[in-house]
């Protein structure tokens, strides 16, 4: 008999963090939780950046990272959220597996950059390729988003990040 998270005793939980300006990254975030909660065996916390802290990041089995580009960097609320947790965090959270979504004005590399730079310092794992959405958002990119949720809280239910 194959054993299920059901069957377990712990249960898993995916915590996603966004900022959103004028709304798409949102919107992303949305679609984001909306496939993660597919995934009956996974407790989703969707925190905006600025309400986000420590005690969810050590409360969080996989997260996921949802950013404007501004300026051609992450937004200033998601990177005050990893400056928070950052310290606090290191030796408690090595491993830790993410992704990223981005709603992008230009090709959103600087956001995306800058977000991996800071996630091998926690060291966070990277486990599933960042939707990058540039201008404005269509069914195909809401789609991706659903699917990177439900594909997260899957990996993170059956232990395969």
């Amino acid at each position: 008999m194959t054993e299920s998270p059901a069957m377990n005793a712990v249960v898993r939980h995916l915590l996603i963090v966004y900022h959103s300006q004028t709304g798409h990254t949102r919107t992303m975030a949305r679609a984001v939780a909306h496939g993660a909660r597919r995934v009956t065996d996974v407790e989703i916390r969707l925190k905006m950046a600025l309400r986000a802290g420590l005690d969810d990041l050590l409360w969080a089995h996989g997260l996921l990272l949802g950013t404007p580009e501004n300026f051609g960097y992450m937004s200033g609320a998601m990177k005050n959220f990893l400056d928070r947790t950052y310290y606090p965090a290191q030796g408690k959270i090595g491993g830790l597996p993410y992704a990223v979504f981005i709603s992008a004005g230009n090709d959103g590399s600087g956001a995306l950059t800058s977000i991996e730079r800071i996630a091998r310092g926690y060291p966070l794992k990277p486990v599933c390729d960042p939707i990058v959405a540039r201008g404005e958002l269509t069914a195909e990119v809401l789609r991706q988003c659903e699917e990177l949720g439900e594909t997260m809280a899957s990996g993170v239910a059956w232990g395969i990040f």
